[in-house]
């Protein structure tokens, strides 16, 4: 664990047990399968850090009330649901450093559970009685999938741009963590130049976010990950760092990338060669770059608001996003 995110995660302990336990609560389904296959994704290590973005972006904004917890849980079972169908959609077969669920409950189990998990989500949306918190939720599922589907189409296609690369990330996390953010201030009643401000920060943190996932695929390792390495490449998914070394590589270096990465079954010892040129030609120093660039946007974002606790927290959550190495 990186002393930022101890330094965090200690900062927000309270919080986190909170949670946590809202999750259990809430969850709810009416057959043991489904709350089987659901508490595998859902209590497999994952950081909270989309409901913890609610809960703290709400209390930025003076909330006071107390089903802050209850309302965060929509973003874990969103962004759970979505694993549950990316990892079968993808053919992964490690999440967070466990068997995913479809290889132990089989895929039509993993399908309509992630099913279920949405329509929770949506659930306690409702439950909320504000049509403007729905209304979030539902843009929210509709993006993801259609950031999905665009992935989908654009596998192994070495023409896939920057811009369409942004585009596709954009409808993937950014939605979520925005989405996250701005359901806080709402619930809050924050003025709209609040509510403006953090959907801001949740936007250009949730694009950070991703940048920095992506860069895992070819920084870290499989203990760190909580996936195998190199799997992104392998489901033919193109990242900002693979689009960078395509877009000024020599015809030599071209073909030996393009014939990397084409080919699922490609080697450890041509994936360390990939890593190496993507290191060389400065694709990852400008996935790291374009990253921080978003992270200062997002932080320039909360400048609207008075020092404190929660808005040093939040400020620290941002430049962990950079920070995802453990």
């Amino acid at each position: 664990m990186t002393d930022l995110k101890f330094k965090i995660v200690a900062r927000v302990k309270t919080d986190l047990e909170e949670i946590e336990k809202a999750i259990s609560n809430n969850l709810t389904p009416y057959l043991d399968l489904v709350s089987e296959t659901a508490r595998h994704i859902l209590f497999a290590g994952g950081k909270r850090l989309r409901p913890l973005l609610m809960v703290l972006s709400a209390r930025l904004c003076g909330y006071s009330g107390n089903h802050d917890k209850y309302y965060s849980t929509i973003f874990e079972y969103l962004h759970a649901a979505t694993l549950l169908h990316d990892d079968l959609v993808d053919g992964a077969r490690i999440r967070r450093g466990r068997q995913v669920a479809h290889g132990i409950y089989g895929a039509p189990t993993a399908v309509l559970v992630g099913d279920f998990l949405l329509a929770r989500g949506l659930s306690i949306a409702a439950a909320s009685g504000q049509t403007k918190i729905i209304e979030v939720i539902a843009g929210i599922t509709e993006n993801m999938s259609q950031g999905e589907i665009h992935q989908l189409m654009r596998r192994q296609q070495l023409s896939l741009s920057e811009q369409e690369y942004i585009e596709v990330i954009q409808r993937k996390t950014a939605v979520l963590i925005q989405g996250a953010c701005k359901v806080g201030a709402i619930i809050a009643d924050a003025t709209a130049e609040q509510e403006a401000a953090l959907s801001t920060f949740g936007y250009n943190l949730g694009l950070a976010f991703q940048m920095a996932d992506d860069l895992l695929d070819y920084t870290a390792d499989t203990t760190e990950l909580g996936k195998e390495i190199g799997v992104d490449l392998r489901e033919g998914k193109i990242t900002l760092p693979v689009i960078y070394a395509l877009r000024d590589a020599q015809s030599s270096e071209r073909e030996m990338l393009e014939r990397i990465i084409i080919n699922p079954e490609f080697t450890q010892e041509e994936f360390e060669k990939l890593v190496k040129y993507l290191n060389d030609c400065g694709g990852i120093e400008y996935t790291r770059n374009k990253a921080a660039g978003y992270v200062k946007k997002a932080k320039q974002a909360l400048e609207i608001f008075k020092a404190g606790f929660t808005l040093e927290t939040l400020l620290e959550i941002a430049d962990y996003s950079l920070d995802r190495g453990a």
